[in-house]
């Protein structure tokens, strides 16, 4: 019998980062995981104006996925005019068809938010994110009202919510109340802050949950939609 490849994650990282930024602060999490699953990062479509602390050398700019007022981002601000969602949204799906097939998601912060929208179109049936499962770290719901359509019903995609009780980021309770949003959300907790956690136990946490959606386990071998 063949040997069960490792699962695909497609990476979204947090504001003010990029593919580049979360390849080089999840490598102790791809330790973890390495056998098991792989992750590929991808850049946010929008560019960030960048001090020179932010990108000293010019060749990787900060990003992110979308904005709460002209070129800023707030987690909870109830922002009337946020701007670049759609964007993103189609960067994910180019990226998926692309570099595809992936298994699920995993997204730290603003990416993680993101992929929570992803996870709501996805069990809408939207055949642009063929997606089985996401990893939330640090996520939130957007605040936004026009993006208050992707909560209005239960989300019924498996979801492992990372969160940090010292999170001075996104705190817990935002990443709490977005997991109320889901159907049978996992919710992992550690005692750290804003950051994606790999001790022991947070570890055994990500490779049981993964372990549901390796091939051979019944719900990872349903072919992607687009697949044949």
């Amino acid at each position: 019998m063949a040997e069960a490849r490792p699962l695909r994650l497609l990476a979204l990282h947090g504001y003010r980062q990029s593919a580049r930024r979360l390849r080089q602060r999840t490598g102790a999490l791809r330790k973890a995981l390495r056998g098991r699953a792989e992750l590929v990062a991808i850049d946010a479509p929008h560019r960030l104006p960048a001090g020179a602390e932010d990108d000293p050398d010019g060749d990787d700019p900060p990003r992110g996925w979308w904005f709460s007022g002209p070129g800023t981002f707030e987690a909870g601000e109830a922002a009337a005019a946020p701007a670049g969602l759609e964007e993103s949204l189609s960067a994910v799906a180019a990226a998926l068809a692309e570099h595809g097939p992936f298994d699920g998601l995993l997204g730290f912060s603003q990416g993680a938010a993101l992929a929570a929208m992803v996870c709501a179109l996805r069990a809408r049936g939207d055949p642009r994110f063929p997606v089985a499962f996401a990893v939330l770290v640090a996520a939130f719901a957007s605040r936004a009202p026009a993006h208050g359509h992707f909560y209005r019903e239960p989300i019924a995609l498996p979801t492992l919510h990372v969160v940090g009780d010292t999170d001075a980021v996104i705190a817990a309770p935002l990443s709490r109340e977005l997991a109320q949003c889901f159907v049978e959300p996992v919710v992992l907790t550690h005692p750290g802050g804003h950051f994606i956690p790999v001790a022991p136990a947070q570890k055994k946490a990500y490779l049981e949950f993964l372990e549901r959606f390796c091939p051979g386990q019944g719900q990872a071998e349903r072919p992607a939609v687009g697949e044949v």
